[in-house]
């Protein structure tokens, strides 16, 4: 039995370099609050270091950098993509062991647009993964084509179509009957991967087609949405006016408008504590109700505060317009997808050819 040098970490345990990112963290803590301060790209250095840190405990460094740097590309495109369409968007954040995302400042405004977005992830990603392919056919590293086996398969993978995967939203401009092959295919995808987290994705999936297509078919979803407003009552009780008891309930008058970016808001007013209040829906909804859930009397220094606590009751609105798609776009979206899942999978073979990997 070989023995093992006394006063040495063994490099082999995980949680070795668990302490050590620790210590990074710790020794390098001040940087990188600094670093957080360029802007929004500080949060996405920051989370790209971390997340070759997690890759490393079980995976060796030349890979987990390479293997973000893959992640990197595929956002990249989405950002690219929705920069042209003018829409804003977040820089990339990357979750360990989960990939990476944008969020959308503002949410598309057809069928089309939402599918551009997507594509651009999968064909910028691809074509990442296709030049990390090509460095490992001249160099014959078994690094560089695990990287390319790694690239193609994320690729392909988020090609299926299913919601919120990529492929699930460029089918929006396909045809939507392409979410059913995505909810029977998921199922395939299931057994072959054993992966919990992609059986989150498809039981998330399966349950939101379930309340768009039967439980709520004829009639849109209903949502509440809540918020709360502190106004000074002092004000009020010098010119007499009656501060109404904590049980106080009732409805509110209200009016909603959407501004250019299509967020709708609800402008709450009660007239008799001369208050006006602004609530934004987290989705366009037929307002049904705006009423007064509970009233807190707060004391401050300066005075006695009424809390107002709101909920807005509305149905979700589902504009079917949204998904009228030209047909020229539906037949050269589709030829794109099509093209590009093919590519990946003419990739894997290649791969396996020339590497001698077991697909």
């Amino acid at each position: 039995m070989e023995e093992k040098p006394k006063g040495r970490p063994n490099k082999q345990n995980p949680f070795w370099y668990i302490g050590a990112a620790a210590m990074f963290l710790l020794a390098k803590g001040k940087w990188l609050l600094g670093l957080l301060k360029f802007g929004k790209f500080g949060g996405a250095i920051l989370s790209m270091a971390l997340s070759v840190g997690a890759y490393a405990i079980y995976y060796p460094w030349g890979f987990a950098i390479g293997f973000v740097l893959l992640l990197l590309v595929h956002e990249l495109g989405h950002v690219i993509a929705a920069k042209r369409k003018g829409s804003p968007v977040t820089a990339p954040v990357f979750i360990p062991f989960l990939g990476a995302l944008i969020n959308l400042k503002r949410h598309p405004q057809d069928a089309v647009t939402e599918a551009y977005m997507a594509y651009g992830g999968p064909l910028l990603g691809s074509i990442g993964a296709a030049t990390v392919l090509v460095a490992a056919y001249f160099t014959d590293s078994p690094l560089l084509y695990s990287l390319a086996y790694v690239g193609r398969f994320l690729n392909l993978i988020n090609l299926l179509p299913i919601h919120p995967l990529d492929g699930g939203r460029i089918a929006t401009a396909v045809t939507r009957w392409l979410w059913l092959v995505g909810l029977i295919g998921g199922l395939v995808v299931i057994i072959y991967l054993r992966s919990f987290l992609f059986i989150i994705i498809w039981a998330m999936f399966a349950y939101d087609l379930y309340k768009k297509f039967v439980k709520y078919r004829k009639h849109g979803e209903e949502r509440f949405v809540t918020a709360s407003f502190l106004v000074p009552a002092e004000p009020l009780i010098a010119q007499g006016f009656f501060i109404p008891g904590p049980e106080h309930k009732r409805e509110l008058p209200y009016t909603t408008y959407s501004d250019m970016d299509r967020q709708q808001f609800v402008r709450v007013t009660w007239d008799g504590l001369d208050f006006t209040g602004t609530i934004p829906l987290v989705h366009q909804g037929l307002v049904r109700r705006v009423h007064l859930t509970r009233l807190e009397h707060v004391q401050k220094e300066n005075g006695l505060h009424l809390m107002l606590h709101c909920q807005v009751e509305y149905t979700l609105f589902e504009n079917d317009r949204y998904y009228d798609v030209p047909t020229a776009s539906r037949w050269k979206f589709g030829i794109a997808y099509g093209g590009l899942a093919a590519a990946l999978l003419g990739m894997m073979s290649f791969i396996h050819k020339a590497s001698g990997l077991s697909m």
